[in-house]
C-alpha cells in the first residue's frame, strides 16, 4: 500500500497502512513499534526534567528515578497483558514457558504489553526511585503527567506500523486500510473494507490532553498529585470509547472489555487522588522535596575561579600603623622610615 494518503476528487477516502514494520541492520531487526516507544520515553523524560527543574529539583535527577520506573513498567504492561490474555499463552498446545520457542510468557519482542501494566508497574519503580533521590513521588507524577500522555501518543504510532488495534468497519473517508491477509481481519468482511483507526483518535485525544495538562500545570491549585489525577480522568476516559469499538481479542468480563474495566477503574482512582489529596494539601507544595532531603548538586565541590576565597586580596593595605606588639607575616624592615608601598607587598 502507498504510503500517501488515498483520494478520490482530491477528498481524503481513507488512510492506508505503512507497507513495513521493521528494518533489517545485518542480523539486528529493528521494529518501528519499538522505536515508537523509545521516542515517547525519551520526550517524557526531557518534559519532566523541565518541569521537575522549574519546581527546584535538581537537574536531571528524573534519570535516577527512570532507572527503577521504566523497567519495571516494561515488566508491568507485559504482566498486564499475559493477564488478561490468558488464551494466548496458557492451555493445551501453548508454549507457555519455553524462551526458545514462539508464544511464551516472556517473548515481549512478539508484541504483547498493555499501558495500565505500565502505570501500574512505573508507579512503583517512581515511588521507590523518589524514596531513593528524596523528590515528592506526587511532584514527580505532575511533572511527569504531560510527557506521560506524550509518550502515549507517540507509542500508538506504533500500532499503525503493525497494522493492529483497528477498530470497528466503517465508511467513514478517514477509515484505515487492512489488508485481508491480516490475522485480526475479521472473518466474513470483504477485501478492501475500511476500519476505524482507533490509533489516530487516541493520538489525537492524547495530543489535546498534553495541552489541557500543561495548561493546568500552571495553576497552583494542580499540585500534590491533582495533576496526575487530571491525567488519569483523561486518559482512562479516553480508552473507555477506543477499546469499546476496538475489534482484536481481549477477555470480556461482565460484557465489557477487560481493558475497559481498567480504564473505568482508572477514572475511579484519578477521582479518588483529586478528592483525597485535596482535603490533605489544601495548601501548596513546600519544596520539590521530602522533608529532611534537599539538591545534592548544592553542596558540590566548585571551580576555583568561582570561589571568592580562592583569590589573593590585593586590595591597598590599611594606612594605620602597626602596633609596637603585633606579629608579622614577614620580616619587617629595622629602619624607623615609613615603608615603601612596593615592600608593603
Amino acid at each position: 500500500m502507498s504510503l500517501a494518503l488515498h483520494t478520490f476528487n482530491g477528498v481524503l477516502a481513507s488512510i492506508p497502512s505503512p507497507p513495513v514494520s521493521y528494518i533489517d541492520l545485518g542480523p539486528i531487526r529493528i521494529h518501528f513499534y519499538a522505536l515508537c516507544i523509545i521516542a515517547g520515553i525519551i520526550a517524557a523524560t526531557l518534559i519532566t526534567n523541565h518541569r521537575l527543574t522549574k519546581r527546584g529539583a535538581e537537574p536531571w535527577v528524573v534519570i535516577d528515578i527512570s532507572i527503577l520506573a521504566v523497567p519495571l513498567a516494561i515488566i508491568g504492561a507485559r504482566i498486564f497483558h499475559v493477564l488478561t490474555h490468558p488464551n494466548f499463552y496458557f492451555g493445551e498446545g501453548k508454549n507457555t514457558w519455553n524462551p526458545f520457542e514462539p508464544g511464551s510468557v516472556w517473548a515481549i519482542w512478539e508484541g504483547g504489553i498493555a499501558i495500565f501494566g505500565a502505570l501500574i508497574g512505573g508507579a512503583i519503580g517512581a515511588y521507590l526511585g523518589c524514596k531513593w533521590t528524596g523528590i515528592r513521588f506526587w511532584t514527580f507524577a505532575d511533572a511527569l503527567a504531560p510527557g506521560l500522555l506524550l509518550a502515549q501518543a507517540m507509542g500508538r504510532f506504533g500500532n499503525w506500523f503493525n497494522h493492529e488495534l483497528f477498530g470497528l468497519p466503517t465508511d467513514l473517508p478517514w477509515g484505515l486500510e487492512i489488508e485481508s491477509t491480516n490475522s485480526a481481519f475479521p472473518p466474513g468482511l470483504p477485501e478492501g473494507t475500511l476500519f476505524h483507526p482507533t490509533f489516530l483518535y487516541e493520538v489525537l485525544w492524547n495530543g489535546l490532553g498534553v495541552l489541557v495538562l500543561l495548561w493546568l500545570g500552571r495553576k497552583l491549585f494542580f499540585q500534590w498529585g491533582r495533576l496526575f489525577a487530571i491525567y488519569l480522568i483523561w486518559y482512562s476516559a479516553g480508552r473507555v470509547v477506543w477499546e469499546s469499538i476496538r475489534i482484536d481479542p481481549s477477555e470480556i468480563i461482565l460484557g465489557l472489555r477487560s481493558n475497559v474495566w481498567a480504564a473505568i477503574i482508572g477514572i475511579l482512582v484519578g477521582l479518588a487522588i483529586l478528592i483525597v489529596q485535596t482535603r490533605r494539601h489544601p495548601g501548596l507544595e513546600p519544596s520539590p522535596y521530602q522533608p529532611g532531603r534537599g539538591r545534592k548538586d548544592l553542596d558540590a565541590d566548585v571551580q576555583s575561579q568561582d570561589n571568592p576565597s580562592d583569590f589573593v586580596d590585593v586590595s591597598e593595605p590599611p594606612s594605620e600603623e602597626t602596633s609596637a606588639g603585633a606579629t608579622a607575616t614577614s620580616t619587617a624592615p629595622t629602619s624607623t622610615a615609613p615603608t615603601s608601598e612596593a615592600g608593603a607587598r
